[in-house]
């Protein structure tokens, strides 16, 4: 695995003996203790992830939220200073650049959270558009990323920090927040359908908040997490992961992110024709939830049939930690989508039964 990128926390997961995978480019933990116990601290507890090998960018300059409104399918001039936006940026014909993150630093400043393996090609995209709008830096390398999520995140992370937590509500962000005497940016979005926090730190502070983090939650349970339970979280809480749920070819209406695509907005940002014509003419196949009635676990790329003919493909599948069911995402033709069709995968030769159910399969009580 030579020529992978590591993150901050390489030499400690070399000690821990955490199992290391190809993700995006980088060698990250796919499980440290075990997915299953990952998955359940989440859900009942707190756990802490190393996500460093996400992307972010810095743009600034007076045109800088002009620049972004062409370029995004949200509407950026909603987010105040302080806000969290969750956006899509598109090609011409519809199809996904990416998934991103938009803080709003100030007025005309802001910072861009994009996926590890869309780095390069999402800053050669903007900067390509940019024709002088503003400055655009990657600082990917500078900036490192720890997300703790749980329903007790809250609490651990308020022992080492003065600034009260609760303050922060969902998509919002505070800048400058001393965790431990180190100055960071910590925001409450979530990708794992609980509360919790992410936390930007400098490169290199970001091992020292990850002990010193685990060593304020031990009394909540605060357990280590690798990107196995990272995905059956987002996975039961329908959040989509780019290269799966979105791609060149998956539009964010057919992904299921038409929250993120405000059409009506006036700008003619880049898709935004393509995506009008997606939703006048109506969608003809989307992302729905499938759970197994035969004893079988669907999985990426695994076909959908209707009888004979094929009507789509599994995009994410696994057995639900939370629920113990067997569950899929799939991209399939929009006329079977309604909740209870009954619907058939290929699971290596053989014919299984499913049906369509309604997500998210896990939303937090």
């Amino acid at each position: 695995m030579s020529g992978l990128k590591t993150t901050p926390l390489y030499e400690t997961y070399k000690k821990i003996d955490a199992r290391l995978i190809d993700f995006g480019g980088y060698l990250l933990p796919v499980q440290i203790s075990g997915i299953g116990k990952e998955h359940h601290a989440v859900r009942h507890a707190a756990g802490i992830f190393d996500v460093s090998h996400m992307g972010e960018f810095r743009l600034e300059g007076a045109h800088a939220e002009d620049f972004l409104q062409r370029m995004v399918t949200n509407d950026v001039s909603k987010a105040n200073p302080g806000d969290a936006l969750y956006t899509a940026m598109c090609y011409e014909d519809g199809g996904t650049v990416d998934d991103l993150m938009i803080y709003r630093l100030t007025d005309s400043s802001f910072m861009l959270v994009v996926n590890a393996a869309n780095i390069d090609k999402d800053f050669e995209w903007l900067q390509s558009h940019l024709n002088g709008e503003g400055t655009l830096e990657n600082e990917s390398d500078q900036i490192a990323l720890l997300a703790v999520q749980g329903p007790l995140a809250e609490s651990v992370v308020q022992k080492i920090t003065e600034f009260q937590l609760n303050t922060i509500s969902h998509f919002k962000f505070e800048e400058n927040v001393l965790l431990d005497a180190i100055p960071v940016l910590i925001s409450r979005t979530g990708y794992t359908g609980e509360q919790g926090f992410e936390i930007y730190c400098p490169w290199d502070s970001a091992e020292h908040l990850w002990h010193k983090l685990l060593q304020s939650g031990e009394k909540e349970g605060l357990m280590p997490c690798g990107l196995g339970a990272r995905d059956t979280l987002r996975f039961e809480a329908r959040l989509p992961l780019y290269g799966q749920e979105l791609s060149a070819t998956i539009s964010p209406l057919e992904a299921g992110i038409g929250f993120a695509v405000k059409t009506k907005k006036d700008v003619d940002f880049i898709g935004k024709s393509a995506l009008i014509n997606q939703k006048n003419k109506g969608l003809s196949r989307k992302i729905i939830g499938v759970e197994m009635i035969d004893r079988a676990i669907p999985r990426t790329h695994y076909a959908v049939y209707d009888g004979e003919n094929k009507i789509g493909e599994i995009t994410t599948g696994t057995q639900s930690p939370t629920l113990g069911k067997n569950l899929g995402l799939a991209l399939i033709d929009a006329k079977y989508t309604s909740i209870g069709t009954a619907l058939e995968i290929d699971i290596r030769g053989k014919r299984k039964k499913a049906k369509v159910v309604k997500t998210p399969f896990y939303k937090r009580s």
